[in-house]
């Protein structure tokens, strides 16, 4: 189970403070799925790197009794002088797991071929993105954060991504953000609208999309 407890997070610009979350409050259990809905900027990306551990909130507690994957393609973590492999190793020793059998699997599914041995520095914005997942994919999870994933690479790419979480994580729970109505509705049970820094909770899609056409 994941809870969030009155979450505030707030940053510094050159007009004072922005607060994107104000008072948050979310509960995902054990194998459920939840979409959020929101604007661009209005701190959906944000929300998923609190959940992931990327971030602190200002105010307010996050609770997580399963495993929580960092967001899917999410390439901040990387150390950039490493080659791929080595992130691989370095993650699975901060995840307390064998790398060496995990290689195999990064090595066919992000499609790096002979660069997934040179320094990440030295990848297109793409190649990281799919080292990234592929990484994502090597290390099992309770929940899995997804923040527009589906962007990285083309349609043969998004169908293996889908596949690897959808269909062979089907049990997982997720927290899924996208602007794709057919994702959400395809994946998930309840149904997320972040609007002026707060979170709206539906469980009709209809009623969501329909709340977030009116204030977004």
């Amino acid at each position: 189970m994941i809870v969030v407890k009155n979450v505030v997070k707030s940053y510094k610009t050159r007009r004072g403070p922005n607060t994107v979350l104000d008072g948050v409050n979310l509960t995902i259990e054990k194998g459920e799925k939840a979409g959020i809905l929101g604007r661009n900027g209005s701190g959906k990306s944000t929300l998923i790197r609190l959940l992931g551990g990327i971030e602190r909130p200002d105010r307010g507690s996050i609770m997580r009794t399963m495993s929580v994957s960092w967001p899917l393609a999410f390439k901040g973590a990387f150390q950039g002088s490493l080659t791929g492999l080595d992130n691989l190793r370095f993650i699975c020793r901060v995840y307390g797991t064998s790398a060496e059998d995990k290689i195999p699997h990064v090595e066919a599914f992000s499609e790096l071929g002979r660069y997934l041995r040179e320094p990440v520095k030295t990848y297109s914005s793409g190649m990281k993105a799919r080292l990234a997942f592929a990484l994502s994919m090597a290390i099992e999870f309770d929940c899995y954060l997804i923040d527009e994933v589906m962007a990285v690479g083309d349609s043969r790419f998004h169908d293996k991504c889908r596949y690897e979480l959808h269909e062979k994580r089907k049990d997982r729970s997720m927290i899924l953000v996208s602007h794709n109505p057919k994702e959400i509705r395809k994946h998930c049970s309840v149904f997320y609208v972040l609007h002026e820094a707060a979170l709206v909770r539906f469980d009709d899609p209809d009623a969501a999309y329909a709340y977030y056409k009116r204030v977004g």
